[in-house]
């Protein structure tokens, strides 16, 4: 099976001069935690093999072991030289995103992973939750706002300390990228968001572009699966219409949509054959024509955040969790 090699977006706000390939893997299964960790495994070995080098894991999706497993038998397949020639983020979940539980909780990350470091390692959502609970739903009675300063401060100096090469966040609105940068010290290289042709992110995207911040986008296709998700890309008549004309996928062509916009972008798939075909998109563009024709498409946000959103919370409504952004 040839390997595809995949580009890189530089990653500025890091301290070493390196990238963050364009095309990762996600595992997220829902419902959380996924039981099918064999699943997992072998999805990561079958992208290894066509070309996948970075691959995006939380604390909350339980496929830390998977992912670390299938990385020690990457390298004992002779499928890589080493753990270095990947690109691994993962995340800090909400329970732990006090200042005092964030170096504890990339550790047992570290620890989860079975490797020395991170690439880059994200604030999962911009809440805090009172106990140190995995579980989900999420206990709404638990929900505090988050100490954006003393948290951050903390991710700084897990960088500092070699545990990660990167910091970043995801689920950030521009008001809280905003409110992040006014006190840190190190900017966040990334911010990891939900985005596709359905939900194209534009005011955030020209922010991070001003910040010098790498977007990451999430459900690239729409979400399918997921408990917020829906087939509004996938069954979206526009994208059908240029999938069918260039003899592509409706999913390549989503993907090289987002890859054209400039930023980076995981998608989650265990089926080896998808797998596959998400990373040949290197090697055709769409015209300028039917970029047009995707970018006038009616917008509209695929997770509301309800999760987080409580009468006794920090966030009382969609739009105050995404100041407005929906």
């Amino acid at each position: 099976m040839d390997s595809i090699s995949i580009p890189g977006l530089p990653l500025l706000a890091s301290p070493s001069s390196y990238s963050i390939p364009v095309l990762g893997l996600g595992t997220a299964v829902y419902p959380f935690p996924t039981s099918d960790q064999i699943s997992a495994k072998e999805a990561i070995l079958s992208a290894i093999k066509v070309g996948y080098r970075h691959f995006d894991t939380a604390a909350a999706y339980q496929t830390e072991q998977a992912l670390g497993e299938a990385i020690h038998e990457a390298i004992s397949l002779g499928l890589i030289k080493s753990r270095d020639e990947l690109f691994v983020t993962s995340k800090l979940w909400c329970c732990d995103t006090h200042p005092h539980r964030v170096l504890p909780a990339i550790q047992n990350t570290l620890k989860n992973l079975g490797l020395e470091y991170l690439n880059l390692y994200l604030i999962h959502w911009p809440v805090s939750l009172k106990t140190p609970s995995y579980d989900f739903p999420i206990n709404k009675d638990h929900l505090l706002p988050m100490d954006f300063k003393g948290v951050w401060e903390a991710m700084e100096e897990c960088q500092k300390l070699g545990l990660t090469q990167s910091i970043g966040v995801s689920n950030f609105s521009c008001q809280k990228i905003e409110t992040l940068l006014a006190t840190a010290k190190i900017p966040p290289a990334v911010n990891q968001v939900e985005m596709n042709p359905v939900w194209q992110q534009k005011k955030v995207r020209e922010l991070c572009k001003r910040k010098g911040i790498v977007v990451t986008a999430y459900s690239p296709l729409g979400g399918q699966g997921t408990p917020w998700g829906s087939n509004a890309v996938m069954e979206c008549e526009v994208l059908k219409q240029i999938a069918d004309a260039k003899g592509k996928s409706l999913a390549q062509v989503c993907l090289r949509w987002v890859y054209e916009k400039g930023v980076s972008f995981v998608v989650k798939s265990f089926n080896k054959e998808r797998i596959k075909e998400n990373v040949e998109i290197f090697d055709w563009e769409l015209s300028p024509e039917e970029v047009e024709k995707i970018d006038q498409i009616p917008q509209k946000r695929g997770y509301q955040a309800f999760d987080f959103i409580a009468d006794q919370g920090p966030y009382k409504s969609p739009e105050e969790f995404w100041d407005g952004e929906i």
